[in-house]
């Protein structure tokens, strides 16, 4: 119901546009939005004296993929691609009696690239090629904003291999453990933009949110082999991000392409390899290990891309008791599991219409204490199964982007005391001496002990969203006056 109502507003909100727009004619100065997990190219075609050339034609194809795409120029000589992949593109340009112009321009997430370019004047048979170009400033959006790019994202190291890590390279930006905000996000993380604490920050991939609408980070990790780029986006934000009083992390999963492509990997850190800290030490052993292949099913138009990604983390966790109950110092098994999986298709239904679909899947469990240094730790168990889908394509001067996903995050906790050799002062019972905390729960305690009083809950949430973003670049500004 929360989608649809934001449907509604969204939609009465363009309607309500498309009115006021009525009484307006637009300047070639105003810009398209980007678009949810995609970009944009947009720009003026010109002659060599800076005039606005009418009647060219402009075709943009992915190096990838081979998608081709051939956007309306308007009367002014401006032209929006609508929603691209991030990626590298050609734009090709051809106009009568200038040459014909060939330009590669790389297109971000969330991001309008800016594409205008001049012709130059001779013979339709010549060509003038620009093999490459630094991206260029972005002039086209307010938005205070970064992308981290695939080559970051495949040369950094990140340890723990945590999606949001990379975020940090943004300024202003830190990471929050999510198992700080709740027992149920364990393994989680969040973002903090500019101080602000990382609840209300809004998660998207490929333009379907994924934001835990209880307790705040994600419901679901997202494996980094399966990311092509992600957006950090801080302030002034585009329409087509969700609702936020601090920012928001807009991702881009990665596909098939016209060549194959895959990779493996194993990490390994623990004792075995690293020195003992602590008295006594304590033991850790993490491998992480994972493989992704990517190719065409079809050269040029049909394409699948599939990845896994397993964690297995085995902890000794130290529980250092002050005095006068020293001599209950111990430690207890605190394991920590997870697998991550996304299987994706892409598909060129035409030059101007792509389709995708995909699902993906998540499951950890851990287990621990909430409050730390306690002999009270709970397991904690996450499933996340995920499907989504989308078309972007044009229709004249018109862009479009439609998303539609269904989600369902299923949490539960149990107790990890019963059973164990964990120290139980009063089996079955919980015993809290300290300093007036309660139930174990809160920081101060002296000594805790027994079942988790966490323990047993559940916590679901099932997201089924529809999502629809569109725009036009328009010419000329005036507005209509009236005297009385």
């Amino acid at each position: 119901m929360r989608r649809m109502r934001e449907f509604s507003l969204v939609f009465a909100l363009v309607a309500s546009l498309g009115i006021i727009l009525g009484h307006l004619v637009v300047a070639p100065a105003a810009n398209a939005q980007a678009g949810i997990s995609t970009g944009t190219i947009q720009g003026t075609i010109l002659d060599p004296h800076g005039g606005s050339i009418a009647g060219a034609k402009v075709t943009i194809t992915s190096q990838s993929t081979g998608a081709k795409t051939t956007p309306e120029v308007t009367s002014t000589g401006t032209y929006n691609s609508g929603p691209l992949a991030p990626g590298d593109y050609v734009v090709r340009v051809e106009a009568s009696g200038f040459k014909v112009l060939e330009q590669t321009m790389s297109v971000q997430v969330g991001n309008i690239t800016p594409g205008t370019v001049t012709l130059e004047v001779g013979s339709e048979s010549s060509m003038v090629t620009v093999e490459g170009t630094a991206l260029a400033v972005n002039t086209e959006q307010t938005t205070i904003q970064g992308v981290v790019t695939s080559t970051q994202i495949e040369n950094l190291p990140i340890n723990g291999r945590n999606f949001l890590d990379l975020a940090q390279l943004e300024p202003g930006v830190q990471i929050q453990d999510g198992g700080n905000f709740d027992p149920t996000k364990k393994g989680f993380s969040s973002i903090s933009f500019g101080g602000r604490f990382g609840r209300t920050a809004r998660i998207e991939v490929d333009g379907l949110d994924i934001s835990d609408e209880t307790v705040g980070t994600t419901t679901q990790n997202i494996s980094v082999s399966t990311i092509k780029e992600f957006q950090v986006s801080q302030s002034s934000l585009d329409l087509a991000t969700e609702l936020t009083s601090s920012g928001t992390v807009n991702i881009t999963t990665r596909s098939g392409t016209n060549t194959v492509h895959g990779d493996g990997f194993f990490n390994y850190r623990g004792d075995a390899t690293s020195a003992n800290f602590g008295d006594p030490p304590a033991k850790f052993d993490r491998k992480q290990y994972g493989v992704s292949l990517g190719g065409p099913i079809i050269k040029n138009k049909l394409f699948a891309f599939g990845s896994g990604e397993r964690t297995t983390q085995d902890l000794l966790a130290t529980v250092n008791v002050p005095a006068p109950f020293t001599g209950l110092s111990n430690s207890f098994n605190s394991p920590f599991r997870d697998q991550q999986w996304l299987g994706r298709l892409d598909y060129n239904l035409s030059s101007n219409v792509r389709i995708f679909f995909k699902y993906t899947y998540e499951q950890n469990s851990a287990v621990g204490a909430f409050v730390p240094g306690t002999f009270s730790p709970f397991a904690n168990l996450d499933n996340t199964p995920s499907y989504g889908g989308g078309a972007d394509f044009n229709t004249g001067s018109f862009t479009h982007s439609f998303r539609i996903g269904y989600m369902k995050f299923r949490n539960g906790i149990t107790d990890a005391v019963t059973g164990t050799n964990i120290v139980n002062v009063a089996p079955g019972v919980m015993v809290n001496i300290g300093n007036g905390g309660t139930g174990c729960t809160a920081s101060g305690e002296v000594f805790c002990s027994g079942a988790n009083i966490l323990a047993p809950q559940k916590t679901f949430q099932s997201n089924k969203q529809f999502k629809y973003d569109g725009s036009k670049v328009f010419t000329a500004i005036s507005f209509v006056t009236a005297s009385v």
